[in-house]
């Protein structure tokens, strides 16, 4: 089978459009495998969620590569949902795939880094939950994964710490330190890369902070890492 987008390929329709991230400094950007997203990867966030903090193995849940809009972006507000959050995370980009990826050379796998958003139909997942139901269409639905340009892991190395949050309205709603994840980046790459073969292109969003909460129509969110960059948000009013 010859390799996608060799000009010999005869499709039946249209090929779907590749998602790409901008990459900070650079003309090239960063062509979107799959979205993988870590669940409450922060003690604190874990508590107000209502579960235990105690450093279970992780979990993780999926968004499409086409949930993935820039930084700068103005959104419609999603539809089906009268509760909608946000969750600011940190956003690991792989340059290299692999399986049992150990965690002593997971971060050689590491393209780089940016600011992402896990939006959330809270509602959704609620009900989702209750029913013991696929959280899919709370977590997966379009344009639920704003993100920031990539920073090249070679230009700002391994943020390990550094000071995460979220304004919304100018308002500080998310405060944290990438020091309080429990699983950090390399156990988290080894962990999943036990789950699947990682690729080249995989996104992994490492968990939020305490602090979630709704956003409404009109809101403007800011989000911020340390080292890593800065990502803004406008919601249709």
């Amino acid at each position: 089978m010859p390799p996608v987008g060799d000009e010999s390929t005869s499709y039946a329709i249209a090929a779907p459009v590749v998602t790409t991230v901008a990459v900070d400094g650079s003309d090239a950007t960063f062509p979107v495998a799959r979205v993988f997203c870590v669940g409450r990867n922060y003690a604190e966030h874990a508590e107000e969620m209502g579960h235990d903090p105690d450093r279970e193995p992780p979990f993780f849940f999926t968004k499409p590569a086409d949930a993935v809009v820039p930084s700068g972006s103005r959104l419609p507000f999603p539809a089906r949902t009268a509760e909608l959050h946000h969750e600011i995370e940190l956003v690991v980009a792989l340059a290299e795939g692999g399986r049992d990826i150990a965690v002593e050379t997971a971060l050689d796998h590491v393209f780089g880094y940016a600011v992402g958003l896990d939006m959330t139909r809270r509602d959704l997942q609620t009900v989702a939950k209750q029913a013991r139901r696929p959280w899919d269409m709370a977590k997966g639905f379009d344009q639920s994964a704003p993100t920031s340009p990539i920073r090249p892991a070679a230009a700002i190395g391994h943020p390990a710490t550094g000071a995460i949050w979220l304004r919304i309205n100018g308002r500080l709603r998310q405060e944290g330190d990438l020091a309080q994840q429990i699983w950090n980046v390399p156990e988290t790459i080894n962990y999943l890369s036990t789950l699947v073969a990682l690729r080249p292109g995989d996104l992994i969003m490492t968990g939020t902070p305490k602090g979630v909460g709704p956003v409404e129509p009109g809101d403007r969110l800011e989000g911020h890492i340390d080292g890593v960059g800065d990502l803004t948000i406008d919601y249709d009013g």
